[in-house]
């Protein structure tokens, strides 16, 4: 049978470009009628506004798809909860789903006294002490919420979500941030804004005690989890006084007992200012007009003086720090060691460490321990943090193996590094895919919006330049300087966690207070949303491929080529398509498997 070669393939005719180092600078431009800061080279094409009030906003443009990527980010999370309340940002995320004097409710005027009523309730509930008196109170709660629940409307912010195109409702609290994600068509900007504008304008705390609810078995889900008992364990021994040990995202048991509508509100009007928030927008949109629009709708907001975390510094760890933790789920363990501050040398050199060590095809765990398989499970990596990090060695061990004979395993990998015992071009070749999956990555909104999202929450964004610029510093990165670092960074004074298979005898719930089911109102609809799904939308236009214009056709030999030049970044793609298949030869799919295990007289697998 004649075969019939065919190539597609997409190139960037610049290889000497490609190989030279990349100049990320800082500049500054005007359009639109704004001044915006963007880097140079930045291959997110993001824009950094500051509006009057303070907001950030973060701009970039992909037009691929007809799809946007939003994600407002508030740099306050877990580390600025006050002591006597953890979990309380926290709280306030599930709040921010509850609506306004606008929408998520029938009749605003008369669910306030309601909701008042309830707020002051939980005040008195907190400074008692009694338990009789407390499930009294609590009764009283139980009761007027379910009052107020007759003017309440659940859950419509999701409902006008949905009427939209948003497909990812969603939303997150960490140490550091507090982040409300969406994603919309693009022809739904207008709408779109005015609903988030009104969200954070003046937030209301409805439906309080049913999300009491789901924050209580969220807690008693976790203390059931292992691996989330052996992060806050790791956590906790490796920050004695800063917060990312020393509270937790969810807080403590007997704070998520007497949570404060007051507290919360405290905490949302101190926090939640445009001068300590980013609206960050990736995907089909244009600059100019966008921004415009984002002002528009949120020039309403006021910026307010602003007091952050300030931690004071951690002493250096000086011994290793062994903890047991019990569990049903399978045997695991870290070996943990504190790192340093984002955008550091040090940083960069413990996330590339990371790479070597286990990188998924030919680290030194992978080689050593992984296709040996000597552990079932072997890995390493680094998590930047605003003031520290955090390296972990992490694994599970095989069948008939101890957790300390895994430990050791890992442990021996790290002596490798610090003697040297690695091929260099290892170095090399680790920045290579390091800088393939991102540019890879950056072809997809919600990674361009989540690199410029942990920029802002790090450092406002104004070390953008530091982080694109990273990967072309690790590749100047010599075996020497990693050697000498990790002999200094991979002493005795890391944190062991062994996670045993057996009862942990220490969880202690949280005990749920009796709860009425409230009035949802589902199929009530406010004037808010009633305008929010009734206002049209224009139709979004399809883009067809016009295979004249955008390909180009030739040969090479017997092969047809179809080549398109890659304008947009430095990757290189090619595929070979035969006119046969598993219809032609019913073995075939399984032959081609073994393609990339193949060999040639020049090169290995």
């Amino acid at each position: 049978m004649k075969i019939k070669l065919f190539t597609l393939a997409c190139f960037l005719v610049a290889s000497s470009a490609v190989k030279a180092q990349t100049t990320y600078q800082w500049k500054t431009a005007s359009a639109g009628g704004y001044t915006y800061k963007f880097v140079t080279n930045d291959p997110t094409k993001s824009r950094f506004y500051t509006l009057k009030n303070g907001l950030t906003v973060i701009l970039s443009q992909n037009n691929k798809e007809p799809n946007i990527t939003y994600k407002m980010a508030v740099r306050a999370g877990s580390n600025t909860d006050p002591r006597t309340n953890t979990g309380l940002a926290h709280y306030l995320e599930h709040l921010l789903f509850k609506g306004t004097d606008k929408f998520g409710t029938l009749n605003y005027a008369k669910e306030k006294p309601l909701l008042d009523k309830i707020e002051a309730l939980y005040e008195t509930y907190n400074k008692t002490t009694d338990p009789a008196k407390r499930k009294e109170i609590y009764k009283e709660i139980d009761k007027v919420s379910g009052e107020a629940s007759e003017y309440s409307i659940a859950n419509e912010y999701d409902k006008m979500m949905k009427s939209i195109g948003s497909n990812s409702t969603n939303a997150h609290t960490s140490v550091e941030e507090t982040v409300y994600e969406e994603d919309l068509p693009s022809n739904a900007i207008d709408k779109f804004l005015s609903l988030q504008a009104e969200r954070f304008r003046a937030p209301v705390f409805r439906i309080f005690h049913t999300e009491l609810e789901a924050v209580y078995e969220e807690k008693n889900i976790g203390m059931d989890n292992d691996g989330r008992k052996m992060y806050e364990k790791m956590l906790y021994s490796l920050f004695p006084t800063h917060n990312y040990g020393q509270q937790t995202t969810i807080g403590t048991i007997e704070h998520l007992k007497n949570p404060s509508l007051v507290e919360i509100r405290k905490y949302y009007n101190k926090y939640y200012v445009p001068n300590n928030m980013a609206l960050i927008m990736s995907g089909d949109i244009n600059y100019d007009d966008l921004i415009k629009k984002i002002d528009k709708n949120f020039s309403y907001m006021v910026s307010k003086p602003l007091a952050l975390y300030n931690p004071a510094p951690e002493k250096p760890l000086t011994q290793i720090q062994k903890v047991d933790i019990y569990g049903p789920s399978a045997e695991s363990l870290y070996v943990a060691y504190r790192g340093f501050a984002q955008n550091t040398r040090q940083s960069l050199l413990l996330d590339l460490i990371g790479s070597i060590l286990a990188n998924g095809k030919a680290g030194l765990m992978d080689i050593n321990i992984n296709k040996q398989q000597k552990m079932l499970r072997a890995g390493a990596g680094y998590n930047s943090m605003k003031d520290y990090g955090v390296f972990i060695l992490s694994g599970s061990p095989k069948a008939g193996q101890s957790l300390e004979e895994a430990q050791k395993l890992l442990l021996e990998q790290v002596d490798l590094l610090k003697k040297g015992e690695f091929d260099e071009s290892l170095i090399k070749a680790t920045v290579a895919n390091i800088k393939l999956a991102e540019l890879q990555a950056y072809d997809n909104n919600d990674v361009r919006a989540n690199a410029t999202m942990d920029a802002f929450i790090q450092n406002r964004g104004t070390e953008w330049d530091k982080t694109l610029a990273a990967t072309d510093a690790m590749a100047k990165v010599t075996k020497k300087e990693i050697v000498d670092f990790a002999n200094q960074f991979f002493v005795n004074n890391y944190v062991s966690i062994l996670k045993h298979k057996g009862e942990d005898k220490s969880i202690l719930k949280v005990e749920k207070p009796a709860i009425t089911a409230v009035k949802t109102n589902a199929n009530e609809v406010s004037p808010f949303t009633k305008n929010i799904i009734s206002t049209p939308v224009k139709p979004i236009a399809p883009k067809f491929l016009d295979y004249k214009k955008d390909l180009n056709f030739g040969k090479a030999g017997i092969a047809d080529v179809i080549t398109v030049q890659n304008t947009e970044n430095g990757i290189f793609r090619m595929s070979y398509r035969f006119d046969m298949g598993s219809y032609n030869y019913k073995l075939l799919p399984y032959a081609s498997q073994y393609l990339t295990f193949l060999s040639t007289d020049k090169y290995s697998a």
